[in-house]
């Protein structure tokens, strides 16, 4: 069942994960999202359990500049544009260790929106 804008919106304020479904004339897919704000280690096993694609992180201009995050891509040729940066991990100083668990991926989430 579709939801209306605002109800997703509410959602997603709550910290609830909502599924985003693309229009069919485009992907074609539905991705899980949460507000970055509402990140656990738990919510974070869960997307990767789940549906097993990319964890990625939303971020404006502003805060990727902020963490200086450059384009994964020189030249962006990629069919839709998608503007992927380059990966990012926490330091170690903020108990961060190898990058790959639940737990570090949540942790340095927490740290990008935290400006």
């Amino acid at each position: 069942m579709l939801s209306p804008i605002d109800e997703i919106l509410e959602e997603l304020r709550q910290g609830r994960m909502v599924v985003l479904v693309d229009d069919e004339r485009r992907e074609n897919e539905g991705d899980l999202v949460l507000a970055a704000q509402h990140v656990t280690p738990e919510a974070v096993n869960f997307m990767l359990a789940q549906a097993r694609g990319y964890l990625c992180l939303a971020l404006t201009g502003a805060d990727c500049d902020r963490l200086d995050l450059r384009p994964q891509a020189e030249a962006n040729t990629s069919l839709r544009q998608t503007a992927f940066t380059v990966t990012i991990d926490a330091a170690p100083r903020h108990g961060v260790t190898t990058g790959v668990s639940a737990e570090d991926r949540a942790r340095t989430i927490q740290l990008a929106i935290d400006p």
